[in-house]
């Protein structure tokens, strides 16, 4: 399958032209979920930081997908490994494609725009890179190096009480996909590309899957994702987090989007990261989709 990384709005005004198909999608509702973090997050219609914001790195805008946190109580905010990238939008190998180095500085903003990067509302710090990972180890295996795409930034102490891990219009998520897509499953997503410029309405995304139980999942969205919005974190029908954004389809499958499997990103992540205890937080808001 050839794809390509779902650029930063640093590097792409010129690839905006995307036109996905149309889906028209009904809603159901579904109980909340308890919360069985003991951190003192922020009111979810309140919070600064949470999935869904833009962040900023060294100059180009991705979104963020869920939140983290470790046995050391740190909390992070992950997004795609591409969004600290340093090559063009057509380096979609993670063993081989540049990278900024982690302890790379990141911003989270509201309202960034073409013109502006908007407020910042809060600072983190680089603390894992599946593409540094890859390149450290020598991974060899085609599929881990192609679709392996997540990064976690450490949000700074000081923006600790700024976070709340409930994805904004969908609310969850309720735990993690371990069980892949079939064709035809609902996904739901947000994502506020700085693109958009505020038009919040397009922020919410809902869509169909085409399937997938390895590290990609192809799906279509109503409302498109455009570039800015990769990282974003996309739920399941039943409000489990399943995979974050990271590239553009071309090929067999025109003007798809790609998802990575979460449920391999994180293992990777636990795995090699020497991040100790490094889970997913569940939102503290219901799942709405």
């Amino acid at each position: 399958m050839r794809s390509s990384v779902l650029p930063t709005t640093r590097r792409l005004v010129a690839a905006m032209a995307v036109a996905l198909c149309a889906l028209a999608l009904g809603l159901s509702a579904l109980p909340a979920q308890a919360d069985t973090d003991n951190q003192a997050w922020a009111p979810a219609d309140s919070a600064q930081i949470h999935p869904g914001v833009q962040a900023y790195t060294e100059g180009g805008q991705c979104t963020a997908n869920f939140v983290f946190t470790d046995a050391a109580g740190n909390v992070y905010v992950g997004y795609a490994a591409h969004c600290a990238g340093l090559g063009e939008a057509t380096d979609t190998n993670g063993c081989l494609a540049g990278t900024q180095p982690l302890g790379t500085r990141v911003t989270f903003n509201e309202g960034g725009s073409l013109v502006s990067s908007g407020t910042v509302v809060g600072n983190g710090t680089l603390a894992y890179s599946s593409w540094v990972t890859m390149q450290e180890r020598g991974e060899t295996d085609a599929d881990t190096c192609a679709y392996n795409d997540f990064a976690l930034v450490r949000v700074d102490a000081a923006d600790v009480a700024k976070v709340n891990p409930s994805v904004p219009f969908w609310g969850g998520p309720v735990g993690i996909n371990t069980t892949g897509t079939r064709f035809g499953d609902r996904v739901y997503s947000y994502g506020n590309s700085s693109l958009r410029g505020g038009v919040e309405f397009l922020s919410p995304k809902a869509g169909i899957s085409l399937g997938g139980s390895g590290w990609s999942h192809a799906l279509y969205t109503l409302t498109p994702g455009v570039p800015g919005d990769s990282g974003s974190g996309f739920l399941d029908a039943q409000g489990r987090a399943v995979g974050t954004l990271s590239t553009l389809g071309l090929l067999p499958l025109p003007l798809s989007n790609n998802i990575g499997d979460l449920n391999r990103e994180l293992a990777y992540a636990q795995q090699h990261s020497g991040i100790e205890g490094l889970r997913l937080v569940n939102g503290t808001e219901p799942f709405r989709g």
